[in-house]
């Protein structure tokens, strides 16, 4: 059953939304070549604890999520497990982070690369980010859930020739981590449930350099390219309204850490 939000109860939501955006902003700050990502779990933990906040992944789940943020590293797709392997040149991050206080969820992902990388992966990057607006665009009242999926796919998929996962989606978020209703990245236009006002989904482009499927890790968890070629994934919390979406969650902070980090690949 879809949950829809009051005014009141969306401006809580977005300083959930916004809270994930600060912590990823932190990560984005010191995320260096030596660096663990089990290091930079701890820092969000830490970080979240302090801001009078839940970290919403940790104990999520059957077996329960061991740690506050999935770090997912080149050909990990998502819900990767912070390590004590040290972070390399080259290296391609997803971060997801969510987030709970006064009584609702944040979540957002985003990707971060280490120093040189190819051109193909830097496309990769850009264009899902792109194609997380996309999706965003169509985000709106009297569209219909697959509008959303559409876009998507159609940019990056039949446009861009990249492999668009399947098994995992976006989702509906508040009191609860995933609501309904379900939000694939691929899909027809005009199918689906039907977006109306009050509605708050995670949008969140899962994008494949190579082939689409993928597998799970002996974690129980991770989730890997079956090519093992790298994948990006970003996310962001979408208020539906009428003629443009609100978008709670925010990437500014994040980019500014970015661009002031000489060791992450920065274009904006």
């Amino acid at each position: 059953m879809i949950q829809y939000k009051s005014k009141e109860e969306i401006e809580l939501m977005r300083n959930s939304c916004l809270l994930v955006g600060k912590t990823h902003a932190l990560l984005a700050a010191h995320i260096r070549p030596g660096i663990t990502t089990f290091e930079l779990d701890k820092m969000a933990d830490t970080f979240i604890r302090d801001n009078g906040a839940i970290a919403s992944f940790k104990g999520y789940g059957n077996p329960p999520y061991p740690f506050a943020t999935c770090i997912s590293v080149n050909d990990a797709v998502v819900h990767g497990f912070p390590s004590k392997n040290e972070l390399k040149e080259g290296d391609l991050i997803s971060v997801d982070i969510g987030i709970f206080k006064n009584g609702f969820h944040g979540d957002s992902a985003y990707t971060y690369a280490i120093g040189e990388i190819s051109e193909p992966i830097k496309n990769l990057m850009r264009d899902t980010k792109a194609s997380l607006y996309k999706g965003i665009e169509k985000a709106v009242h009297g569209n219909r859930v697959g509008d959303i999926s559409f876009a998507i796919q159609q940019y990056t998929e039949k446009e861009r020739g990249y492999g668009v996962v399947r098994e995992l989606v976006g989702h509906g978020l508040g009191r609860k981590l995933h609501e309904d209703p379900q939000v694939p990245n691929y899909g027809k236009r005009g199918s689906g449930a039907k977006l109306k006002e009050g509605m708050v989904l995670a949008i969140e482009p899962m994008i494949n350099l190579g082939r689409k499927e993928v597998y799970y890790d002996t974690d129980g968890w991770t989730v890997r390219t079956i090519d093992g070629k790298p994948s990006a994934h970003y996310e962001h919390d979408v208020c539906v309204q009428r003629g443009k979406a609100d978008i709670l969650s925010s990437f500014e902070e994040i980019e500014a850490a970015e661009r002031a980090n000489s060791h992450l690949f920065s274009d904006y």
